[in-house]
């Protein structure tokens, strides 16, 4: 349970430094901050989920897809919040090739929805 509350507080704090760059105006170093913060918020975040299944649900998975897809089996995500979930699983994938202008323009648009 101290592991669950751990990775809580982890998710909260990287949330908030996310919020805090998407208030900042537009510019490619603001946009290329907002996509390495959004990397490392979705980490945390579904490594949140897969420990919430572990934890309250007994459930293991191992990737991100799989552990939202357990989530909303058990009903802690909507069909709304899952369709999200694995789209920002899509766009993760993509961050590594932000060196595409079209790839880094799309996902910084995502991420500010």
């Amino acid at each position: 349970m101290e592991k669950l509350r751990r990775r809580i507080k982890e998710a909260e704090n990287a949330l908030k430094t996310l919020r805090e760059i998407l208030r900042e105006p537009y510019s490619v170093i603001v946009r290329d901050a907002t996509i390495q913060r959004f990397e490392y918020t979705f980490e945390i975040f579904w490594k949140l989920v897969k420990e919430y299944l572990y934890t309250h649900e007994g459930i293991r998975c191992n990737s991100p897809k799989s552990c939202f897809r357990e989530a909303s089996s058990v009903g802690a995500l909507s069909e709304e919040q899952t369709i999200t979930c694995l789209e920002m699983t899509d766009d993760r994938n993509l961050t590594s090739h932000t060196y595409v202008e079209e790839v880094a323009e799309s996902i910084y648009k995502r991420t500010r929805d």
